[in-house]
């Protein structure tokens, strides 16, 4: 009896603890489902990092900071880089998102960069066609002088090549034999009063290219002209001059040729590629070493049916008006022609376009702070946009300004491989790959801005394996010149084509104050 009065409170004590575990289970487990609700109702806070990297509150953290020109400086909290620039943040993207290359941008990150989108639509290009070209006499007024009968030149008016004439002025006097007997001809019809033999009369005469005013001074005398004086047909200037006072000539001499000059011709050449833009009529303007500054327009007046088979171009003739006379034959121009495509084109703005060796590519916004690097394949392009052959669809948003640093960060997760550590050679062997662009400090020897280049004395640039030297570059369309000088310490971006070629993309000038 005793030892059962000993187990039952024991049994009993043992029976409430587990009575009060599953209450205690139960309230949990209501709570735990409460929060899961409240969770996906109330808004999460916004993040807030302090200068330490500390969040205020239980917000998302960075994953790390990078420098904005080169994602491969990281840091576990914020800093300059070493180009004293501000370090950006970096967040761990939502595994929703499954697009790949797609890099997601603070809003604060994207206006500090400046970038700019524009949406693509359609539009008829301009394409301006540019050669060299030459200046020559208008050959459709062009005339050669030449007798129609033999005799002697007894006075010569036009004596230097280069003499300027105009229309009606004296040009020689002839004594010919054959000359007087027409005129003796027209004497004689005139003294019988036949006017058949006097009207055939005047029209050898004519048919002599004797002057009207010659004619009329013969019927008018009643007396033969011992030398006849044959005029200019037209106004311009004397070339190919071949003959002196004295001379006997015959039909058939080349006496000289009289030109115009106050319209021109100016013939160039324009490659194959370029042909199907020809147009008849198309504006064309152009410009001379001569006369710098000084633009002429003029037209394309023909384009010549036969392609040169050596040279692979096509010739084309312009005709500019001339009539202060400043255009003279031989000169040496520029030429560039207007032309315009026959529809409207997907167009891209030439500044969105990132040319390498390997490919073209864009920056494509898919929201206001997700982008993405995409290869694209250009076509014809004008001063401003170039048209899309593939990669893009009228509406696509592409970046327009600020592109490189998502473009570098973009092409760092999507299938480019640009940044990738190994690529395969010819054999199959695992080699490592170049970097399509690097940023380097350098010192600017010289600024010259007259052909877009920098003289530089860069450091070394182990992704090419290249020691610190000091060469020449050339300049992006998008570096601004205005900021340099000969001394300045800054940071360059740098790229090279397959060819070895060296092109400076962008420039960062450091702020002393920072660094």
């Amino acid at each position: 009896m005793t030892r059962n009065m000993r187990i039952k409170p024991h049994r009993t004590l043992r029976g409430r603890v587990v009575l009060g575990q599953l209450l205690l289970g139960v309230l949990l487990g209501a709570a735990i489902a409460v929060g899961a609700a409240l969770k996906g109702v109330l808004p999460l806070p916004m993040t807030a990092v302090g200068e330490e990297g500390a969040a205020t509150s239980g917000e998302r953290q960075p994953l790390y900071w990078v420098a904005p020109m080169d994602p491969n400086y990281r840091r576990d909290k914020p800093g300059k880089s070493p180009m004293g620039m501000d370090l950006v943040p970096v967040y761990e993207e939502p595994k929703a998102d499954t697009d790949a290359g797609s890099v997601a941008i603070s809003p604060t990150v994207v206006q500090n960069l400046g970038v700019r989108v524009e949406a693509l639509e359609k539009r008829s290009l301009s394409p301006t066609l540019t050669s060299v070209g030459t200046v020559s006499f208008d050959e459709e007024r062009l005339v050669h002088i030449h007798p129609r009968l033999e005799g002697w030149l007894d006075k010569l008016y036009l004596k230097v090549e280069g003499q300027r004439v105009k229309k009606g002025q004296p040009m020689y006097e002839l004594y010919s034999p054959a000359l007087v007997s027409a005129q003796e001809e027209l004497l004689i019809a005139l003294e019988r009063q036949n006017p058949r033999l006097t009207e055939a009369a005047r029209a050898r005469l004519r048919a002599l290219q004797v002057p009207e005013a010659s004619i009329r001074q013969i019927e008018q005398q009643r007396k033969i002209l011992q030398r006849v004086t044959f005029t200019a047909p037209q106004s311009g200037i004397v070339v190919n001059l071949g003959v002196r006072e004295g001379f006997y000539v015959v039909p058939g001499t080349s006496l000289f040729s009289i030109a115009a000059l106050d319209q021109v011709w100016v013939e160039g050449e324009v490659p194959e590629q370029q042909a199907a833009l020809l147009k008849v009529g198309q504006q064309a303007t152009m410009l001379l070493d001569a006369f710098p500054g000084k633009v002429w327009n003029g037209r394309l007046d023909y384009i010549y049916p036969v392609l040169d088979a050596r040279f692979r171009v096509v010739k084309v003739r312009m005709r500019f008006p001339n009539a202060d006379g400043e255009l003279k034959p031989n000169m040496f121009a520029d030429v560039r022609i207007q032309t315009e495509s026959a529809k409207p084109v997907l167009a891209l703005p030439r500044e969105a376009l990132i040319r390498t060796g390997k490919m073209d590519r864009v920056v494509v916004a898919l929201d206001t702070n997700t982008f993405k690097s995409v290869e694209v394949s250009v076509g014809r392009s004008d001063a401003r946009y170039f048209e899309v052959l593939s990669g893009l669809s009228e509406g696509d948003s592409v970046v327009a300004s600020g592109q490189f640093l998502l473009d570098s960060e973009s092409s760092r997760e999507s299938d480019f491989k640009r940044l990738s550590a190994n690529e395969s050679d010819k054999q199959g062997n695992s080699v490592a790959a170049e970097a399509a662009s690097v940023w380097v400090a350098a010192k600017v020897d010289e600024v010259m801005a007259d052909s877009s280049e920098l003289m530089l004395t860069h450091e070394a640039i182990p992704e090419w394996k290249m020691m610190g030297m000091t060469m020449l570059f050339k300049l992006a369309p998008e570096v601004d010149l205005s900021t340099l000088k000969a001394g300045m310490t800054v940071h360059v971006q740098m790229q090279k084509d397959p060819e070895h070629y060296f092109l400076v993309t962008r420039v960062h000038v450091p702020d002393p104050a920072g660094m």
